[in-house]
């Protein structure tokens, strides 16, 4: 079933029109019956929204439910509105770009970093293989070693893992980035 689908059978459950629906979420009637229709997608601060509304878990809206991959883009496509939910870690949502295999070297995610109320650095790690990061949105606070810079939209990192690093957003806004680990 679509994200859409699944989010309109829950409202209707719920007894929540769409213009209540609109009213608690600060979107329109017509943003969401397109949402629901699977004609537009939806930022992941409105999903989770919608989520809390309906009282149930955003990740919910991603399981497979054990279904077989029915044609090729069931196995290899990704939608942008049926991107697999990884993970909720350290104030960040992680998102699976790719299907997940286990011949997979890599594992490309999309991340939504968001801001912290502590401004504090956080602690720098090693692990194995490479890391590849590209900031879509936002200004992320990237760690090196000892050194500390600021990464904008359209600037790239591309490191070795062992080396002692890490990432945070210190900043008052959503930070938006890929991530490519190898290994996946």
């Amino acid at each position: 079933m679509e994200l859409g689908q699944q989010i309109k059978k829950l409202r209707k459950n719920k007894k929540i029109t769409i213009k209540q629906m609109a009213a608690l979420t600060g979107l329109s009637t017509g943003f969401i019956s397109q949402f629901e229709r699977g004609i537009t997608t939806i930022d992941v601060d409105h999903l989770n929204e919608m989520a809390q509304i309906l009282e149930t878990d955003v990740a919910d809206f991603f399981r497979n439910n054990g279904k077989a991959a029915e044609n090729f883009e069931d196995e290899i496509v990704v939608r942008g509105y049926q991107r697999p939910y990884l993970q909720n870690l350290n104030q960040s949502i992680h998102f699976n770009l790719s299907q997940i295999s286990p011949q997979a070297v890599i594992r490309p995610e999309y991340i939504e970093v968001m801001p912290r109320e502590i401004k504090e650095k956080p602690t720098i790690y090693t692990h194995e293989g490479e890391e590849f990061i590209f900031v879509l949105e936002g200004i992320l606070t990237f760690y090196w070693d000892d050194q500390v810079t600021k990464l904008y939209p359209g600037d790239s990192a591309h490191y070795h893992a062992e080396h002692p690093h890490n990432w945070a957003n210190l900043s008052d806004s959503v930070v938006r980035l890929l991530v490519v680990h190898v290994p996946e």
